[in-house]
């Protein structure tokens, strides 16, 4: 699943016609960096949720036929659902509820070069969530969450960031009714909590893409190395 509902109100204006998945970097939406990573490593369902903006998404990706990926839409209200809410109301598209097989998150306004095909066996029996962690940006110092090993803490020394990149179970957001707003870190504070939440540092590429400056200054990185 690849998160896209957000408003982008840090990229204004550049996100008042445009929806800040579809936003290019070196001449490509930044949602389709997604998409052909997520092609090269195996995945073939790809389930994307919008409200912003979202036919726009629709009208550009389709159904995902030209990456050889099978899209389908979760749209939302405007003002979105959150992550949570977004991720609880899009299951039945990701048929992960039926069997709690664990799937895959993205959020859709990272550049990152995590290998994607290393979700399918990154999350233990006994795990309700996989996080990809990396080292603070100069925005969030403070960071979001410890590891030890491969458990993830909450303690308040040598945090890393959360990457906006994680494979979960259903199961995790089994209180939360579709349709209905939900914060996602609530969820990850009491699994934290009850020992039940599993991650890794990355410590290769990736940009939250979440102001026009750093889109910029993406945009010329990449640009420079084509």
């Amino acid at each position: 699943m690849i998160l896209a509902a957000g408003r982008g109100e840090r990229m204004r204006p550049l996100t008042d016609l445009t929806p800040k998945p579809l936003l290019p970097v070196a001449g490509k939406p930044l949602i389709v960096w997604h998409l052909e990573r997520l092609a090269r490593a195996g995945f073939r369902a790809i389930v994307i949720n919008h409200a912003h903006l979202g036919d726009q998404i629709e009208a550009m990706l389709g159904d995902g036929a030209a990456w050889g990926l099978r899209i389908e839409y979760s749209a939302e209200p405007q003002g979105a659902l959150e992550t949570a809410g977004g991720i609880a109301n899009a299951l039945p598209l990701l048929g992960a509820h039926l069997d709690d097989e664990p799937f895959l998150v993205v959020n859709g306004d990272i550049f990152c070069d995590w290998d994607f095909a290393r979700a399918r066996n990154a999350l233990p029996d006994d795990a309700l969530a996989h996080l990809v962690l990396v080292p603070n940006p100069p925005q969030h110092p403070a960071g979001d969450f410890t590891l030890d090993g491969a458990t993830v803490g909450r303690g308040e020394a040598d945090r890393l960031t959360f990457s906006g990149i994680g494979v979960y179970r259903p199961a995790l957001f089994a209180g939360i009714e579709r349709g209905q707003p939900a914060k996602l870190a609530p969820l990850l504070v009491e699994a934290i909590a009850a020992g039940r939440i599993r991650g890794e540092r990355h410590a290769g590429r990736w940009e939250d893409v979440g102001t026009p400056q750093r889109l910029a200054a993406l945009d010329a990185e990449i640009r420079a190395h084509l």
